[in-house]
């Protein structure tokens, strides 16, 4: 009884944990490159095979997590679950200890984790699979039951799963877990984010030059002690080793990083936010963009006169018939999915999103 309720809580968790990267693998596969990027592991090849890793591991984790809770498979179920447990947990470790990818993407958007917490939830899990192969240690040879209802279930979990993912590949996420989702009113969310803003500290690493004694001190110890800055002090500061740390989490929104701007550096966004229409196309790789798709975008996005239109990327010169703005690369993912991307705004509400091929066709 109790190896059932573990198999079928784990069983679920992977499962919830699967679907909410399938629904969104383009944003998983991100996540991956950030991983792949010099500053983490430095093997940037890996960079552009990012989404089909994404997809396999998803299908890894979908796949196996259905046979856990079916009891199909058990021992190499298990064993694969094992091996993708022990998988994440070291992405999480090296993220936590290191400190260099904040988010594991273990669900997406859909729950935010910090970097320890995803470790700590992997331990848990890759104890709770060790546990159950030991319970379920002696029904490994037992002949499964193959049973119509478990093919039928199978294939239909099967096609849901292709597609989840190849809908959010060609288009948008059938469910939309971002900040930036349709309805979302970016001006209401601006001002939560003025109203409730996270709060840093500086904190200076100090050596005594006399005893060799270091210290961090954040900025108000350090100036309300004037030991640390008077002239003759033994205290000096390593500036290489001077960090920002957050003391106060405030509202969280990753609408406070929008921020199109000039190439002069004149920012857009109230423009944008206050205009009774805005318009704009998106393109973080402008250079892998389809360049038809982007023609037809254009031409259709130039006739529209009684909108305020933009494209946006990360090059000043993507767009040839509509004005260029600039933001960053990372900025603009969080918003779309899809290379080219079409984001419809009224009044900063957002009341229309898709990808900039959908859009042309909508429009014919």
């Amino acid at each position: 009884m109790i190896k059932n309720i573990l198999r079928i809580i784990i069983a679920l968790i992977f499962l919830a944990s699967g679907f909410v990267k399938a629904v969104d693998v383009v944003g998983f596969s991100f996540k991956l490159e950030e991983y792949f990027s010099p500053a983490v592991f430095n093997i940037p090849f890996l960079e552009k095979q990012a989404l089909i890793i994404a997809v396999a591991v998803v299908a890894f984790e979908l796949i196996f997590s259905f046979f856990l809770l079916l009891k199909s498979n058990l021992k190499f179920t298990l064993l694969v679950l094992i091996g993708l447990c022990v998988f994440f947990a070291f992405l999480t470790f090296y993220s936590a200890y290191f400190n260099v990818v904040t988010d594991c993407g273990c669900f997406g958007d859909a729950l935010k984790f910090t970097p320890w917490q995803s470790f700590w939830k992997d331990i848990i899990l890759l104890i709770g699979l060790s546990i159950l192969y030991f319970l379920y240690r002696d029904d490994f040879d037992e002949i499964e039951e193959k049973t119509n209802f478990k093919k039928y279930l199978s294939a239909f979990a099967f096609m849901t799963m292709v597609f989840v993912i190849n809908w959010g590949i060609t288009h948008e996420p059938v469910i939309d877990f971002r900040d930036y989702k349709i309805g979302t009113d970016l001006n209401v969310e601006k001002q939560k984010i003025e109203k409730d803003p996270s709060e840093f500290k500086t904190f200076y690493s100090l050596k005594n030059d006399k005893t060799g004694e270091v210290l961090e001190v954040n900025q108000d110890d350090y100036v309300n002690n004037k030991k640390y800055w008077e002239e003759g002090s033994p205290w000096k500061i390593d500036e290489s080793k001077t960090k920002s740390k957050l003391t106060k989490q405030g509202y969280e929104s990753e609408i406070g990083k929008f921020k199109p701007e000039t190439q002069e550096g004149v920012d857009l966004t109230d423009q944008i936010l206050k205009a009774p229409k805005a318009i704009l196309i998106f393109a973080y790789k402008p250079k892998e963009a389809n360049i038809n798709i982007l023609a037809q975008s254009e031409a259709i996005l130039s006739q529209q006169k009684d909108a305020f239109v933009y494209g946006i990327s990360t090059d000043p010169g993507t767009f040839k018939t509509i004005n260029n703005a600039m933001m960053d690369g990372t900025a603009i993912k969080t918003i779309a999915r899809s290379n080219p991307f079409i984001l419809t705004l009224e009044k900063g509400k957002i009341v229309d999103k898709r990808s900039a091929e959908d859009y042309i066709k909508q429009k014919k």
